[in-house]
């Protein structure tokens, strides 16, 4: 008997929808989650007919609650070392990812769930959802990256805030601080409301968007002067695209564009 996915695929036009599954276990990040989504964006990235990714989990309960802290009882403190250098090595494909990911947050993102989030490039909550870093509560601190890349979002007092406190955010505050984009209307399907939401991404520019995130996720690391010449590059990439002169065309004729990612 084939032992079942941690990650079901599926798709829905341009867009790879994953869901973490693992409603028992509120969809926590076991190794075997960890190494499934590393591959699944391999294979996103060289694939040219997914535009973008949406992560979920399954259920309504939790999008994910963090690691799997059943499978880490037992493990030393080197095992547990070397899991959270998967977290960096297999979710690090998932942060550089040259495409759109968004986390579509149907219940609870705790922990390094929220850090997982964190990684995406975009959060759409249910109405329900809470999200916190409650690490410091037990005795340890955010370890895949969520002390570095909340402040980038929320700023650093608002980080520190939620860190040290180990404050439990609500969907309207989570919107209100910036950590997520959108809240889903009540009553309707998160998923159907994030597919709907990502329609221009899905019929989009596919390079246009890749040049935009790298020059984008680039500019937290440079002065604006660096930053700027980095925007100048990835301008340049998509000013000899065929999808740029597409676009052209399409206006002139007065119809939708065409993209086809080159």
């Amino acid at each position: 008997m084939t032992e079942q996915s941690p990650v079901r695929v599926e798709r829905r036009g341009g867009l790879a929808v994953w869901t973490l599954d693992r409603p028992d276990r509120m969809n926590s990040l076991s190794r075997d989650t960890l190494r499934a989504l590393g591959r699944l964006t391999r294979e996103a990235i060289a694939d040219d007919t997914v535009r973008g990714i949406v992560l979920t989990g399954a259920g309504d309960k939790a999008f994910c609650a963090g690691a799997d802290l059943k499978e880490r009882q037992g493990m030393t403190e080197n095992d547990i070392r070397r899991q959270v250098e998967l977290y960096r090595s297999e979710l690090g494909a998932l942060d550089r990812c040259p495409k759109p990911v968004v986390a579509a947050l149907n219940g609870v993102a705790l922990g390094g769930g929220l850090e997982l989030a964190l990684m995406c490039d975009l959060r759409v909550a249910a109405p329900h959802a809470v999200l916190a870093l409650p690490e410091t509560s037990l005795g340890i601190i955010p370890g895949a990256g969520g002390t570095q890349r909340l402040p980038r979002v929320v700023g650093e007092a608002r980080a520190k805030e939620l860190i040290l406190l180990g404050r439990r955010l609500t969907a309207p505050e989570a919107l209100a601080w910036g950590l997520v984009n959108r809240i889903a209307p009540e009553g309707t399907p998160l998923l159907d409301d994030v597919i709907a939401w990502l329609a221009p991404i899905a019929e989009g520019a596919p390079i246009a968007q890749a040049a935009a995130l790298e020059a984008i996720d680039r500019s937290f690391d440079v002065s604006l002067e660096v930053g700027l010449e980095l925007e100048k590059v990835s301008y340049d990439k998509v000013l000899v695209s065929e999808d740029r002169r597409e676009a052209l065309q399409a206006f002139a004729e007065k119809r939708r564009p065409r993209f086809a990612g080159r």
